[in-house]
């Protein structure tokens, strides 16, 4: 008989559960947080069993001599949701810091990609890199933000612009979801720019991607998503439906990239082609708020205030978002070119100091709105009976308020995916 799992956690400061079973939250729900203190959870392979605090005399904690129980003391610290980073492009070959020296000398993201730079600099990299490489310098970026509280992952391709390549970047993520102990998402980005080989040509390259990289990609089940870079510069809303509506037909669900550079119509598309999320945001109008509003929450919009800061752009109208009413999901952008940074923590902060929203808020912003914009909300992004027990034990904190507010301070102390301690998890996996 297969003996069960079991980890207890205890002595918990105060957790942050959620009883309330939502998919996502709009709005005011943004504002409110079950906290329960003086807790311990419980988790049975792999998923949240319960939790209890000392004030809920109805559920009396487990016993310690529980049969396969390991147990961990928190130490009066916090224990929270893990982030659920729904847009990342952490799979590539090299840094790209002699832009970040260009843009302190004044050019703007748009000049970098037509002098050659930006992501087709990324793509002339990543051909010539083996996918062991690959994989191995993206493995240390996973790492790095599992550490740091991320449970769940969306990665997206777009450094390929061809078809082998797209598709070796796509075996890299599958290859990560198979051996990295967080979540995994994989999104078909081959609209991230035109291809070099098609300068002058964007029609020909979308015939391309609908006509022979969609297909390839449906057919060797890679991907579960397709996006498609939706701005000035980049793809037409017409382009960007029809790449959409490709993908569809394999089974891709659409995301977009949209109104980072300018009004570009990324959300009407979105709305309209029924994408589960439309991220950036950055150039949002009211007129998008309204469009948002009518699709009552089918379309989360995805705030990526890491681009805003390290590109030293306007953030995206996360205040009058929630205010309209909307979900609101955060993620972190991390890339080579725009965000280097896949810390989550950090990006919290930023939505509390440069975009008004309440600690709380953005903690929500985080997770659970996180999963939703992944399709992942039943199984993650909150702490609740039946769901992948990951989670994060913090430092004593006497708030939440604290995680946003030290936002340099590592306050992460012990991370819990799957139900078991990654530390301890990773160990044996190197043995």
């Amino acid at each position: 008989m297969k003996t069960m799992r079991r980890l207890l956690i205890k002595n918990i400061g105060l957790l942050v559960a959620d009883r309330h079973g939502k998919p996502c939250l709009c709005g005011d729900e943004m504002a409110e947080a079950d906290i329960v203190r003086d807790a311990w959870l419980l988790v049975e392979d792999g998923r949240v069993k319960d939790f209890g605090g000392k004030a809920d005399q109805t559920i009396a904690p487990p016993d310690e001599a529980m049969e396969g129980l390991a147990v961990v003391d928190a130490e009066g610290g916090a224990v929270l949701p893990s982030f659920c980073d729904s847009h990342t492009h952490l799979v590539y070959a090299d840094s790209r810091e002699g832009e970040f020296v260009d843009k302190i000398r004044g050019l703007s993201y748009a000049e970098i990609a037509r002098r050659g730079g930006g992501i087709l600099c990324s793509a002339d990299r990543l051909h010539q890199m083996s996918e062991d490489e690959l994989y191995r310098r993206a493995m240390r970026r996973v790492e790095e933000i599992v550490r740091k509280g991320t449970g769940a992952v969306e990665i997206k391709s777009g450094y390929g612009l061809n078809t082998a390549d797209e598709l070796k970047m796509l075996r890299v993520i599958r290859r990560i979801g198979q051996t990295a102990p967080l979540r995994v998402v994989a999104t078909l980005l081959a609209a991230h720019a035109v291809a070099r080989d098609y300068a002058g040509r964007q029609a020909d390259y979308v015939d391309m991607v609908v006509g022979e990289m969609i297909p390839e990609v449906g057919r060797q089940q890679l991907a579960h998503f397709i996006d498609v870079f939706c701005d000035e510069g980049f793809f037409t809303p017409e382009e960007t439906a029809r790449m959409l509506e490709a993908g569809a037909k394999w089974g891709l669900r659409p995301k977009i990239h949209g109104q980072e550079l300018a009004d570009s119509g990324g959300v009407e598309v979105a709305v309209r082609c029924h994408a589960l999320s439309v991220d950036h945001l950055e150039r949002m109008t009211a007129r998008d708020i309204a469009l948002l509003r009518e699709a009552r929450g089918a379309t989360i919009p995805t705030a990526l205030p890491g681009t805003s800061f390290f590109l030293n752009m306007p953030y995206a109208p996360a205040r009058k978002m929630l205010d309209a009413g909307l979900p609101l999901a955060l993620a972190s952008d991390y890339n080579p070119g725009s965000t280097p940074s896949g810390d989550m923590k950090f990006v919290v902060s930023l939505a509390c100091i440069k975009m008004r929203l309440l600690p709380v808020e953005a903690l929500h912003a985080a997770t659970l709105n996180g999963a939703a914009a992944m399709g992942l909300s039943r199984d993650y992004g909150s702490i609740a009976r039946g769901k992948v027990a990951n989670c994060f034990i913090t430092e004593p904190v006497d708030s939440l308020d604290m995680l946003p507010y030290a936002y340099t301070t590592p306050l992460i102390k012990r991370v819990v995916l799957g139900g078991e301690l990654i530390d301890e998890r990773w160990q044996r996996d190197e043995k």
